[in-house]
């Protein structure tokens, strides 16, 4: 059986079968490379499954108990289309471990890979706590081994950190000398989840930061995708470390411009979709239509928080930064907007399908659905929530929230039974179907804009269609 890789196929099943020959092979001289993966999540997940799928040996490294159990077993720590099998497939093939040691991780490797997290602070800067501690274990592990190593960081970090941070606190734990004694680079990422194994394989752009004239860590760094056929993008460090910001901060503005849009298309009786598909259909001026679909608004792990950052940093630079100051607003509109269809149904009682920040995911970080489900659970209303991937105990998995276990229903007729107004987050199977065998009058409100039920009892409210 042949299987086309595509972001539509991968999102729409989790269970995505594996085979030998899925992706495009590599000249097997390129598996020489050994690579180490430190930190875990949603990057450090898909980035060791790939690599390992395509005949890398990798070491997974995070001090996460749970995670490198998970890893070791061959089995995903995360929901993330596609991933179980290729982690399964790394396993059986013992092109997968797993382990809390830095220096066992890097004596068995060639090149580390830092994809820890970066989350923001009260103020909106950047933490780099995790960035710091990373580079600090793996200095101490260089110190100790004579053979030259390439440490790339794949963590979303400003300009200027790679050189003012983690080259300092690399050479300092070493001892030794960056470019000369150990390599340095930089390779962002940009891996959306619920279709990150498609984008890994099929990127839009890759992008490497070079550290002054260090092209051995470059060279590996394309051979490790060179089956991919994209060519990379070789630029300088801050560039590199930019260019991630200025993709995020983009598809933030175009979320928020195309949600504007659609609540004035509303106003005026316009779907709002129907006018998006048309300035969408300018491939020439428009280009992409990544996006461009007037809806709920943004969240995760990326988006708000990489606002935040280049908005702080603009602070500091004394740069206004008025058109991502308004995306932020616009975002937290667009939140009170829903709050206010559900407030003016007028019902105690309220159903919600899908809490996580986007579907095919089990990422509650920054969930504007998560937050309209605490404002109504604050104001005592009575809640049911439906969401597959979101953990029920604290075995389940990271995302366990204790106030939220207790509010989740094994199915979405559930959800319904109980409640008096939906509010749809995310799409799933079935859900059409069982708001049109609802037995009792319901109030629809739908975020993100889902086939319509032939309910002649229904209220149905589109946030902005």
């Amino acid at each position: 059986m042949e299987i086309e890789l595509n972001s539509a196929s991968l999102a729409s099943s989790r269970n995505v079968a594996i085979l030998d020959n899925f992706y495009p092979a590599i000249e097997p001289e390129l598996r020489d490379y050994r690579v180490s993966v430190f930190g875990a999540g949603y990057v450090g997940c898909v980035s060791a499954a790939c690599l390992s799928h395509d005949g890398f040996p990798v070491v997974a490294v995070d001090p996460d108990r749970f995670k490198v159990e998970r890893l070791a077993q061959g089995q995903a720590p995360i929901v993330e289309p596609g991933l179980s099998e290729l982690l399964s497939h790394a396993h059986k093939t013992d092109l997968l471990t797993a382990t809390h040691s830095a220096s066992e991780a890097l004596n068995a490797t060639d090149i580390s890979f830092c994809c820890v997290g970066t989350p923001s602070l009260a103020d909106g800067t950047l933490n780099t706590d995790h960035v710091r501690q990373v580079c600090e274990d793996i200095g101490k592990a260089l110190r100790q081994k004579a053979a030259f190593h390439i440490v790339v960081m794949r963590s979303t970090i400003l300009p200027g950190t790679t050189e003012e941070l983690v080259i300092p606190v690399l050479e300092r734990f070493s001892g030794k000398v960056a470019g000369r004694d150990f390599g340095v680079a930089y390779y962002p990422e940009f891996l959306r989840e619920s279709t990150a194994i498609a984008d890994y394989y099929k990127p839009g752009a890759i992008v490497f930061g070079q550290y002054e004239d260090d092209t051995r860590s470059i060279d590996a760094l394309k051979a490790l995708v060179s089956h991919i056929g994209v060519t990379p993008h070789v630029v300088p460090l801050r560039c590199a470390e930019i260019v991630k910001y200025a993709n995020n901060c983009w598809h933030a503005v175009k979320i928020s411009f195309s949600n504007e849009i659609g609540n004035i298309c509303k106003a005026k009786d316009i779907d709002s979709h129907v006018v998006m598909d048309v300035l969408c259909a300018d491939t020439r001026l428009n280009i992409s239509r990544a996006y461009m679909k007037p809806g709920f608004a943004y969240g995760g792990s990326c988006l708000p928080k990489d606002l935040r950052a280049l908005t702080a940093l603009g602070r500091m630079l004394n740069v206004p930064t008025p058109v991502l100051d308004a995306m932020r607003v616009a975002n937290t509109l667009q939140i009170n907007h829903a709050r206010a269809l559900v407030e003016s149904a007028g019902h105690e009682k309220i159903g919600f399908i899908g809490i996580t920040f986007k579907a095919d995911t089990d990422d509650l970080r920054e969930s504007p659905m998560l937050e309209l489900v605490e404002a109504f659970l604050g104001k005592g209303k009575d809640i049911a929530v439906y969401d597959p991937n979101v953990a029920r105990d604290a075995e389940g998995g990271r995302n366990f929230l204790k106030h939220i276990a207790p509010l989740l229903r094994d199915s979405i007729k559930e959800v319904i039974a109980a409640s008096a107004v939906i509010v749809i987050g995310n799409k799933y199977p079935g859900l059409k179907d069982a708001i049109e065998a609802a037995g009792k009058p319901v109030t629809v409100i739908d975020l993100a804009r889902i086939e319509m039920p032939d309910n002649k009892s229904m209220i149905y409210h589109g946030l902005c269609w």
